[in-house]
């Protein structure tokens, strides 16, 4: 599990595919902060990758690598990168973090494109991206979501489906995410907040129960209506 703050970036080495057009894919990664001596990423953790957990494997002082299978390459924004992109990484949390963003899984739900990333006043920028129509019911003013693993609050919506999301950047997560290397059209990983989905499900299943549950017959009747004055 995640929170949608960026520890650093990191910077890709290789993305070899693999024999077939439907296999998988082994990226490697170089990194600094998560490779630090005092605090090594170890072989097996998890580690979130422009909001994609990914599983570590093969580390030296300097690199990491992670392999993609068909599913992730399928749903996420992570077919795109070649050697030289940089990238969001996001070590998993621990018990003793400091939870300064939101539940992020990692577990991308659809793949956008940034519609806007332009300049404002004081190092500030408005970012607008196109989500999927189907995630659209998922985001709501003012509520969380992530975009390439990086937690931001919702500003505006807008679009013909509400599927416009506005965001609002400071010049700290411009200046330290792999956002300020996007232009217009670039794919986006998005993660809705993993609560309106079980809301969803829930919701989806009592209504489920609902219909297969008999009602039952009302006993009040007419007379006793008109007797309480109805």
């Amino acid at each position: 599990m995640f929170t949608g703050i960026i520890e650093e970036l990191g910077t890709v080495v290789s993305f070899s595919r693999g024999s077939g057009k439907d296999g998988g894919a082994r990226l490697v990664l170089r990194a600094a902060k998560a490779l630090a001596p005092d605090d090594r990423l170890k072989l097996g953790e998890s580690i979130a990758v422009n909001g994609c957990c990914l599983t570590a494997l093969d580390i030296t002082a300097e690199t990491f690598a992670a392999d993609l299978s068909p599913e992730t390459i399928e749903r996420t924004s992570l077919r795109a990168l070649v050697p030289g992109s940089r990238v969001n990484l996001e070590r998993a949390m621990t018990p003793s973090t400091r939870f300064g963003g939101h539940i992020v899984q990692g577990h991308v739900d659809g793949v956008g494109k940034l519609a806007e990333l332009d300049a404002l006043p004081d190092g500030n920028w408005w970012m607008a991206v196109d989500i999927p129509a189907e995630l659209a019911h998922y985001v709501v003013l003012k509520g969380s979501i992530s975009l390439n693993g990086v937690s931001l609050t919702v500003a505006k919506l807008a679009g013909l489906d509400g599927n416009r999301v506005g965001v609002a950047i400071i010049p700290h997560t411009y200046e330290n995410t792999m956002l300020h290397t996007m232009k217009p059209g670039d794919p986006v990983n998005v993660e809705c907040d993993v609560l309106a989905k079980h809301v969803e499900r829930l919701l989806e299943a009592q209504q489920a129960t609902f219909k297969r549950k008999p009602r039952k017959a009302s006993s009040l009747t007419v007379e006793q209506l008109r007797e309480q004055g109805f």
